[in-house]
This record gives structure tokens, C-alpha cells and sequence, in this order.
């Protein structure tokens, strides 16, 4: 993401309130925020805006991907990103524009009891019902190897995995799971999945935009270590899925196919009834 001072702009407005044209802002943060609720999309005619879920959660996700937007104020004006980062610190006044992130990692959960190291020592990786545990010191972090890593888009899935268990017990039998996220977003949980040898599966919206991020992130360095979880009922709820979001990802991914024979039978899928469905439908008793 290249930050300007019209980026900037677009995002007070936002946090203000406003609508903007979803010609305004592109990218796949912003396709991530309109996913998870923070933006939402909105049709007239054959026009399209996008604006704010709320100014509080909109601020949360930005600081999120990255920590200078936590005072969009300050930054308002600011220089583009081919300028220095000690002219910027000139130019504002503004240390905070310069730090580097104070939160490196991602955040770990299991329901089973999982022996770890970290740092050379041991770590038990089970929290209780309700938590997670960050890593931050990612790259001393060690996992058996036949610990099968699940990646989960969103965040309430993530967190409420005992409330899919059913599910994960059928895709898969007899297996340890350690449920990982790339929340915050940063290329820490990649560059660290590329470094162990354990399978991986991405478990996010069953849409083409869900499956564009699964290619292009993690597929795409992975290789044929990764997979996409694709539950055996989907067929089923995508008959009863988002009409409405899939119309709006059309364009952009229309193009989209695998040499992955299952999931490209889900793009077909996809396609075929024209609709997308959330992972959050995966939750039992939400």
C-alpha cells in the first residue's frame, strides 16, 4: 500500500462518516475490510460506494494493517512513501510516523494440548476457551511436524474454534490442529510457514476473492504443502449464499482458476450458482 496524502483524505472521510466511490480505494486491504464487515459496499444503479461499518472499527482494522494510520490526523498531508523516512520525521514532527511495527507475529490457538518450543524452550500451546496466544518471537517458534497448520481468515472464526470442531473433526480425522492468523496482516505468518515443513490449509470465505488470497499468498509460496479447506456440505450452502457479493467480485476475479483440481470444482461451484458464502456460517450456536 503506498501512502499519500489522498489516501489519507479518503480515510478521514470514511472515519467521518462519509460514502466514497469504490473506484476510490483498490486493493486487496481494502477487499479484506469489505469481507470482514469494516466496509461496506453499497449499489445505486449502476454505481457502487463503500463507506464505514463504524469509525471505531474502521480505526481498529487500519491500525491493524498498518500502525501509522492509528493517528490519521496527524498523518493528513503527509509526503508520499518515495520520501525518506527521516524527511518525513522532519517534515511533521511526528515520531510515530517513523516507528517501526512494535508487534511483530500472529496469533496461535488450539483445543488440544500441543508441545512447542519457542525460544528453545518448551511451550504448551492450549489456551482456555475464549483466548489466544500471540507469538511474537516467530522465528524461534517450533511445532511438531505432524501438526497439521490451519490458517483462518476471519477472526471470529478464529477465535470460536471449539464452536467448529465438528467440522475439522470430519475434514480431519485423528489430526493436531494449530490454528494460526495472519491478524494483524503481515507477511510474518508466511515468511514463517515457508521456513517449517508441515502441511497447510486455508480456511476462509468460500468466494473468489477468499480464493484469490489462498493463490496468491500462500499457494503461491507453498506449493503443494498447501490446500483450501472445502467442507463437503459447501455445494449446499452455496445455493443459499451472497448473491450480492459475489456480482461485486465478479469482475476482478472472474478470470480466476486452479490447476488444483478440488478447488477448482469450487470455483466452478461458485460460479454455477452465483453466490459466495462466509465462513462464519461454519460457527454452530453463535
Amino acid at each position: 500500500m503506498k501512502i499519500t496524502s489522498s489516501l489519507i483524505d479518503k480515510l478521514i472521510r470514511l472515519r467521518s462518516g462519509e460514502s466514497l466511490p469504490s473506484s476510490a480505494l483498490r486493493g486487496d486491504w481494502v477487499e479484506d475490510l469489505l469481507r470482514e464487515g469494516v466496509l461496506i459496499s453499497r449499489s445505486h444503479g449502476s454505481r457502487s460506494c463503500i463507506k464505514a461499518s463504524s469509525p471505531q472499527t474502521l480505526e481498529q482494522s487500519l491500525t491493524h494493517i498498518d500502525e501509522r494510520f492509528g493517528d490519521l490526523d496527524s498523518m493528513k498531508g503527509v509526503i508520499d512513501n518515495d520520501v525518506s523516512r527521516s524527511e518525513q520525521a522532519v517534515a511533521t514532527g511526528n515520531s510515530k510516523l517513523v516507528t517501526v511495527r512494535s508487534c511483530p507475529g500472529f496469533p496461535v490457538n488450539s483445543y488440544d494440548s500441543i508441545q512447542c518450543s519457542l525460544n528453545g524452550r518448551g511451550i504448551v500451546i492450549k489456551p482456555e476457551e475464549g483466548t489466544f496466544v500471540f507469538i511474537s518471537d516467530w522465528q524461534s517458534f517450533e511445532i511438531p511436524e505432524d501438526v497439521l497448520v490451519v490458517n483462518i481468515e476471519n477472526m471470529e472464526n478464529f477465535r470460536m474454534i471449539r464452536q467448529q470442531r465438528t467440522l475439522f473433526t470430519a475434514m480431519f480425522p485423528n489430526k493436531r490442529l494449530l490454528f494460526v492468523s495472519r491478524y494483524p496482516q503481515s507477511s510474518d505468518l508466511r515468511t514463517w510457514l515457508e521456513r517449517i515443513p508441515n502441511l497447510y490449509v486455508h480456511f476462509g470465505d468460500f468466494d473468489l476473492a477468499g480464493i484469490h488470497i489462498f493463490l496468491s499468498e500462500f499457494h503461491k509460496y507453498l506449493g503443494e504443502r498447501a490446500s483450501f479447506l472445502i467442507p463437503h456440505d459447501i455445494e449446499e450452502r452455496l445455493q443459499h449464499g451472497s448473491m450480492e457479493r459475489y456480482n461485486a467480485q465478479y469482475n476482478k476475479f472472474k478470470n480466476i482458476s486452479s490447476d488444483v483440481p478440488s478447488l477448482q470444482l469450487l470455483i466452478n461451484m461458485i460460479n454455477k450458482y452465483h453466490r459466495c458464502y462466509d465462513q462464519e456460517g461454519y460457527i454452530q450456536n453463535r
